[in-house]
């Protein structure tokens, strides 16, 4: 009876988008406007939930699947929604602009930086990521370039008394850009010393803290050692997760991740 349920389940049907717009927005950051109806269907939180750009083996975004051989599977990378419009079925995505010589590692970069108004690319989702506790007395947040979009949507939709602090690692100086945050929520831009530094050099508050943290997998394993083990945060107060390890492509950095929480003990 269980087998016969599974068999019937369906994954999400792959959904068509449409390059709506293209913005440089920093000089190492790439927003692109995706256009589609399936997006009508998306929740209304979905802002800071995540989704995932599909392509071939050869980083392309032209995929018959229909004719998929067995065993066959694309190539998937995820991304931030950093804000939908249901009225106008679009959502912004933000990509981190660099050139890599390891092709797996720079699909959905290499993409982004050359796509044009009218291209198209299949995506999957949304998924969501966990929310942060806000029955608290102030906050702790964290991110590099990568997870910008996703503390920016976070950030936008805390609520007006909150205070804290966002911490946020650039490449350089002119990457840092308007972030909508609550008046007492003080964002600090880092571009020369590590994330973690920057963070364990802030005062610690009075209070209940709720952290959110995503980086680098390195640096995110720095920064639960300090929230965890050093401050002593309690774990439904934190949001803690890597985008991404340095010279590891997606897949690769999947497989680290499941290691390291089977590790940690998550």
């Amino acid at each position: 009876m269980q087998k016969d349920m599974q068999k019937k389940k369906k994954k999400p049907s792959p959904k068509l988008m449409t390059v709506a717009s293209t913005q440089q927005i920093t000089p190492n950051m790439q927003r692109i406007t995706l256009q589609g109806e399936a997006l009508a269907n998306f929740p209304q939180d979905c802002e800071g939930s995540y989704i995932k750009l599909i392509f071939n083996a050869e980083g392309g975004t032209d995929i018959d699947f229909a004719n998929m051989g067995e065993g066959q599977r694309p190539s998937m990378r995820t991304y931030t929604i950093r804000r939908i419009s249901h009225e106008n079925q679009t959502i912004e995505v933000d990509f981190v602009r660099h050139i890599t010589h390891d092709l797996q590692c720079g699909f959905a970069g290499r993409w982004a930086m050359n796509a044009q108004v009218g291209d198209q690319i299949f995506i999957a989702g949304p998924g969501a990521i966990q929310d942060l506790n806000t029955d608290v007395d102030w906050f702790f947040m964290a991110a590099d370039m990568t997870a910008l979009p996703a503390l920016s949507a976070k950030a936008r939709l805390l609520p007006a008394d909150t205070k804290g602090y966002a911490v946020i690692k650039v490449l350089e100086q002119t990457d840092v850009q308007p972030l909508e945050v609550p008046e007492n929520l003080e964002v600090i831009w880092v571009t020369e010393e590590s994330l973690e530094d920057k963070v364990r050099e802030l005062d610690w508050l009075d209070g209940e803290v709720s952290v959110w943290v995503a980086c680098e997998f390195d640096s995110m394993r720095a920064l639960r050692t300090y929230f965890r083990n050093e401050k002593e945060v309690d774990r439904e107060n934190i949001y803690i997760s890597s985008y991404w390890k340095q010279g590891v492509s997606e897949d690769g950095h999947k497989t680290i991740k499941q290691q390291d929480a089977q590790e940690y003990g998550e």
